[in-house]
């Protein structure tokens, strides 16, 4: 086993004598042994270290074990930490109800039996050791998750750019070709009509891939920020679904944060809409936005069919990717997304933390960018 594998142990005990004895029953396990003469030395060594397990004495001076335990159970990073009695006095059946009580996985009675010992403080450690890796694992994958978020925004945003500065204008300049034509004075009847027909395909086509391009990554979310996007993005999805969607944003001049963090939202309430429509039946949404005591709270609201409850459980079978995407976007803030039935319909909503790091304000260059986009 590499050191960097090894978990702690600790042993609480005022007797010296004891500490070595449980130090030399343990040291064929080649963990990290720390001593503790007193509770509140065990306390500071397990508020400064990560402890597999925690052997202790029940009489001690000062604070005894059964007090000692209270206290560790007490803290939320001890709720599961193994703690295991030694008791050569405490041994009635009321004592290792005492000790089961406040948390302790095992209670055993002296004289000691070294196999026993090291078998019990051997399978906790593993237990630790494979939580310790397994949590290790899960950052890793919420890391790789987010940058596979972050990688997927940013090639939205290189798409976008180049159908609309790229396809888009090659498309009017074909447009403008097509057009010239039709202006020539020995330009046929026929000719003339073929070329206004093919004019107005073009215009189709260049309109269909300017709404590609905003859709994939809107300008005004960079330019002018989250409100303008979301006001844009959604009068455009109710005309072109033909549903009613109501949007409510406070405060009025509702604050810039950094990109990531608008880009966040605005996909959030892009893939719930797109629920809503794909599956919910409802003929009305309504979307919220508020900023307010240092957090971002918004909502999806429909009047559909509603949802089962494994779906409101996250049940990994029963989501699909668009739910787990938008639960991970909210995870990846420190935030919280919850589903639930709304009688009718359906209600996303999700709270986002936010400090001083993530706020920027708009600038008065921004809203003229923003004027040009929309026109």
């Amino acid at each position: 086993m590499s050191t960097h594998d090894k978990v702690n142990i600790l042993m609480v005990d005022d007797q010296p004598a004891k500490l070595l004895s449980y130090e030399a029953i343990l040291d064929e396990l080649d963990e990290n042994l720390i001593r503790a003469n007193s509770g509140r030395e065990a306390m500071e060594i397990l508020l400064k270290s990560d402890v597999a397990v925690v052997l202790m004495d029940v009489s001690m001076p000062e604070l005894d074990g059964f007090e000692l335990a209270d206290i560790i159970r007490q803290h939320p990073r001890f709720e599961k930490t193994a703690i295991i009695f030694i008791s050569a006095v405490h041994l009635t059946d009321i004592d290792r109800l005492k000790g089961y009580q406040r948390g302790a996985v095992d209670y055993i009675s002296v004289p000691v039996v070294p196999e026993l010992l090291r078998a019990k403080v051997s399978v906790f450690a593993e237990l630790h050791r494979k939580k310790r890796d397994l949590e290790m694992l899960n950052f890793e994958l919420r890391c790789l998750s987010g940058r596979l978020i972050t990688t997927q925004d940013e090639e939205r945003r290189r798409l976008s750019r180049e159908m609309h500065d790229g396809f888009g204008q090659d498309l009017i300049a074909t447009k403008m070709v097509v057009e010239r034509i039709s202006l020539s004075n020995d330009c046929p009847e026929w000719s003339r009509q073929a070329s206004a027909d093919a004019s107005g395909v073009l215009e189709n086509v260049i309109q269909q891939v300017r709404n590609m391009s905003h859709l994939l990554h809107p300008p005004m979310l960079d330019e002018v920020g989250l409100k303008s996007a979301l006001e844009w993005y959604l009068d455009g999805v109710a005309k072109r679904s033909g549903r009613e969607i109501s949007i409510d944003i406070k405060p009025s001049n509702f604050p810039r944060f950094t990109p990531k963090l608008e880009t966040t939202v605005f996909r959030i309430i892009q893939e719930a809409l797109t629920n809503v429509f794909r599956h919910s039946g409802a003929s009305k949404a309504w979307v919220t936005l508020a900023e307010a005591q240092c957090q971002v709270v918004f909502a999806v609201r429909d009047n559909g069919k509603g949802i089962s409850e494994k779906v409101m459980e996250f049940q990994p079978d029963r989501i699909g990717v668009g739910i787990a995407g938008m639960k991970q976007r909210a995870k990846e803030w420190g935030g919280n997304l919850e589903i639930a039935n709304a009688n009718p319909g359906t209600i996303v909503q999700v709270t986002i933390p936010v400090t001083v790091g993530v706020r920027r304000e708009a600038t008065t260059m921004a809203f003229h960018q923003a004027e040009k986009i929309a026109k």
